[in-house]
C-alpha cells in the first residue's frame, strides 16, 4: 500500500468532519463525561463516586458531542435508549441465569424496542448488559438510577456545551430556501422513496438528507448555468429606436414587433437608454426625453448573473453589447424561461 493511500485511511469518515470539530468534540466529551461523574457522584452514600457513572456512556458521549445532528444522538434517543435497554436487561436478569442466550436477548430486545419507541441509541445495547450483569439482585431502579440520571445529565451537557459552541443541538434541519429550490425539484415523498428503494439505513434524518439534496441540486444547476454565457442566449435581432424619434413612432414599433423594451440608439449607435409602453408619454417630443437607463452585459457575461436583474431590478431584458456600446443582442425572460424548461427535459 502506498503512502498516499495509508494516508486515506485517516481522513474524516463522516461528511462534514473537520479537525476543528473533532477536537471540539473530544472537549465537549470531557467536560461531558466529567460533569456527569461529579454530579451522580454526588448521589452515591459510599464507596467510590465513579460506579454512579455507567460505561454506555461513554459512548453516548461519542454520539452526543462527535455527531450531533445524528438522529441517533438526539435527547429522547440517548435519555429513552439507554433507560429502556437498562430495563430490558433487568427484566432478563430476574428471569434467566446469566449465558450466552440471556446477552443475546438482552441486546436484541433492546433493539426491538428502542426501534419501536423510536430512541434507537446504539450505546443503547451495552446499556442492556449493564442491566443483565447486575444480576437478579439488582434493583429494578437501576435503569433510573444509575443510568437514567447518567443520560440526564449527559444530554444536558451536551445541550449546554452545543450552545457555546455554535451547533443546534437537539438539532433541527434548516429548511431549504424557497427562492433557492427550483419548483421542479424533488420533495419529500420522492427522497422517502428513494432510501425505501435503496433498502438501506443512513445515520442521517430524512429531513437533513432533503435539505442537503436540495442545496446540491441549486449548485449543480449554478455551476451548470455559469457555464452559459450570455452569447450563447441572445438573439441576435434586436428591435431599435433612435433617440430622436418621437413617443408615437416608438410606440408604434413596440406593438408592430411585439416586444415589451426598445434600447434607444445616439447617432453612433451606441446603447444610451431604453424605452417600454409605461414610459410612453405623447406631450414628449423624442424618445431621448423620456427614456430610462438601460441594462446592459457584455457577450462573455455569465448569463445566470442576468437573473438577479431579473428578481431584483425588475428588469425585463438586458441588451447585449460590444466594447464600443451598440446592441449585438438581448436576453429576455422570455429566453431564460426557454432555458429552465430544457433543463427538465
Amino acid at each position: 500500500m502506498s503512502t498516499t493511500a495509508r494516508s486515506k485511511l485517516f481522513r474524516p469518515m463522516l461528511a462534514g468532519a473537520t479537525l476543528r470539530d473533532r477536537l471540539f468534540a473530544s472537549l465537549g466529551a470531557l467536560f461531558g463525561i466529567g460533569m456527569t461523574a461529579l454530579i451522580t457522584g454526588l448521589a452515591a452514600k459510599e464507596g467510590t463516586p465513579l460506579i454512579w457513572i455507567v460505561p454506555p456512556m461513554g459512548a453516548s458521549a461519542v454520539l452526543l458531542f462527535a455527531v450531533p445532528a445524528s438522529p441517533m444522538a438526539q435527547p429522547w434517543a440517548a435519555i429513552g435508549g439507554n433507560i429502556i435497554s437498562a430495563f430490558i436487561g433487568v427484566v432478563i436478569a430476574h428471569y434467566m441465569p446469566l449465558s450466552a442466550l440471556a446477552a443475546a436477548l438482552a441486546v436484541g430486545g433492546a433493539i426491538a424496542a428502542m426501534s419501536l419507541l423510536r430512541c434507537l441509541h446504539p450505546p443503547g445495547g451495552a446499556a442492556a448488559l449493564v442491566g443483565l450483569f447486575a444480576g437478579s439482585s439488582s434493583s429494578y431502579l437501576l435503569p433510573l438510577l444509575p443510568v437514567g440520571a447518567n443520560a440526564v445529565v449527559l444530554v444536558a451537557c451536551a445541550w449546554l456545551y452545543h450552545r457555546v459552541s455554535g451547533h443546534a443541538y437537539p438539532h433541527r434541519p434548516p429548511a431549504p430556501k424557497p427562492a433557492d429550490t427550483p419548483a421542479w425539484t424533488f420533495d419529500r415523498g420522492d427522497v422517502a422513496q428513494a432510501l425505501e428503494e435503496m433498502g438501506e439505513t443512513f445515520d442521517i434524518s430524512p429531513e437533513d438528507l432533503e435539505t442537503l439534496l436540495a442545496v446540491l441540486k441549486q449548485r449543480a444547476l449554478v455551476r451548470a448555468y455559469r457555464q452559459l454565457a450570455c452569447r450563447d442566449l441572445m438573439s441576435a435581432n434586436v428591435v431599435s429606436v433612435p433617440a430622436t424619434a418621437t413617443a408615437e413612432e416608438a410606440r408604434a414599433l413596440l406593438v408592430a414587433k411585439d416586444v415589451r423594451r426598445l434600447p434607444v440608439l445616439d447617432a453612433g449607435g451606441r446603447v444610451v437608454g431604453a424605452v417600454g409602453l409605461r414610459e410612453l408619454d405623447p406631450s414628449a417630443r423624442t424618445v431621448a426625453d423620456i427614456m430610462s437607463p438601460a441594462s446592459t452585459a457584455a457577450p462573455h457575461t455569465p448569463a445566470i448573473n442576468l437573473l438577479t436583474r431579473y428578481a431584483e431590478e425588475r428588469v425585463h431584458a438586458v441588451f447585449i453589447v460590444d466594447p464600443e456600446g451598440r446592441p449585438v443582442g438581448v436576453v429576455t425572460e422570455a429566453d431564460w424561461l426557454a432555458v429552465l424548461t430544457r433543463g427538465l427535459n
